[in-house]
């Protein structure tokens, strides 16, 4: 797609400064003064219990780490740079309080770097695993994938952490990136992160995020676009059994004409207290002609004594678009697709694992990488017998 001298000026008047402009969303800084320490009944807190974020939001430093494993094909590093090379980078300021204090205390970030026009056949991959709950960890990454790339990036989160990051993705022209991220926490953990994903001109970014671990786990995502015709597709699936809180929150703002995306998240709720929050928001500028968007989030309650919020948005700024619209449902299981079942012959306990997996399945068989796909299944299964099929049977 070719880009018009009016497109490139006015993709640079709608970044300009960073700024954003939705009302739902604070301007975002470096500056810890401009992210105050909420008191949760801001727009962007008012769903997250405060006190469970156990000394996220304190301005502490720490020099607590993570352990990091990778695996890089030829020709991709992963090097650390200070924090002023990574604001060089023209990475991602933060949005809120937990991104803000992550760059200021993640002592430098890590720089993933896959070059220009590199094709990738074998995922990189990142295992960061946290060692213990005593400390909070401060994280810091920048990935970049160079013009016309190809790559998929697997990043695996596990372990026992109290644990806050800020992670650039910074997309280039015509490139293509699966990037996929698992928060698999060990009882107990807390989570918090900013992932900020831009996308280049007439590139495509599928990002997709399963979030099955953890006591809290509270992430952004948030998508601009470098210029037209880039196009981003964010899968996401979480399971919340009894206690845990798990909060989803996207943002996607076409800052270019002729861009695309499209959000997918599901999740299942089980057990006493699991709280399940997901927030999608589509801001579309006066700039942003002829872009099309969709955002969609589905909650299956499995048990009584879940509680699942969800709010779409949509922000419109100008009329000449080819397609906008959100959807939200939050349910018990189907009747008709149990009746279904039961009337061939299925027993209920079967009948109830069958509709959970064609709920989940579509987004799994997503993510391109095998072993993954099989492992989420697993996990799955793994959940249904803590709760529903163990009931059922019993």
């Amino acid at each position: 797609m070719d880009e018009t001298p009016a497109d490139a000026q006015a993709v640079s008047n709608a970044v300009e400064t960073g700024k954003v402009l939705s009302h739902l969303h604070p301007e975002p800084s470096y500056d810890l003064a401009a992210h105050p320490v909420p008191t949760g009944r801001e727009e962007i807190w008012r769903f997250t219990p405060l006190k469970r974020l156990r000394g996220l939001l304190d301005d502490e430093a720490s020099d607590a780490h993570l352990e990091w494993s990778s695996t890089l094909p030829a020709g991709v590093t992963l090097t650390p740079i200070t924090a002023e090379e990574a604001r060089d980078l023209d990475e991602f300021l933060p949005s809120d309080r937990l991104a803000a204090l992550a760059i200021a205390h993640g002592d430098g970030a890590m720089l993933l770097d896959v070059p220009a026009d590199a094709e990738l056949d074998e995922p990189v991959r990142l295992n960061l695993t946290g060692t213990g709950l005593d400390q909070i960890v401060w994280g810091h990454l920048v990935v970049r994938v160079g013009r016309h790339a190809k790559a998929t990036i697997l990043i695996e989160h596990a372990g026992a952490t109290r644990y806050s990051h800020a992670t650039s993705v910074l997309v280039g022209d015509g490139a293509q990136l699966d990037l996929v991220t698992v928060n698999d926490w060990a009882d107990g953990s807390v989570h918090a992160g900013q992932t900020g994903i831009r996308v280049g001109r007439d590139a495509r970014v599928r990002a997709s995020e399963f979030t099955i671990g953890g006591d809290l786990v509270r992430t952004a995502t948030n998508v601009e676009y470098a210029g037209p015709g880039g196009d981003a597709e964010l899968l996401g699936l979480y399971f919340a059994d009894a206690g845990q809180h798990i909060e989803h929150r996207i943002f996607a703002d076409h800052t270019a004409p002729r861009t695309k995306s499209n959000v997918v998240y599901k999740g299942a709720l089980q057990g006493q207290g699991a709280h399940t929050v997901w927030i999608g928001n589509v801001l579309i500028r006066k700039v942003a002609e002829g872009i099309e968007t969709y955002e969609e989030n589905r909650n299956l309650v499995l048990t009584d004594g879940c509680q699942a919020d969800s709010v779409p948005n949509l922000e419109i700024e100008t009329g000449e678009i080819e397609g906008a619209g959100h959807a939200s449902a939050t349910g018990r299981f189907d009747d008709e697709q149990l009746f279904y079942l039961r009337s061939r012959g299925i027993e209920e306990s079967e009948a109830r694992r069958l509709v959970v997996h064609g709920f989940f399945n579509d987004l799994i068989r997503r993510v391109g990488v095998p072993e993954l796909e099989e492992r989420l299944l697993a996990v799955v299964e793994s959940e249904l017998e803590r709760h529903v099929l163990a009931d059922k049977v019993g």
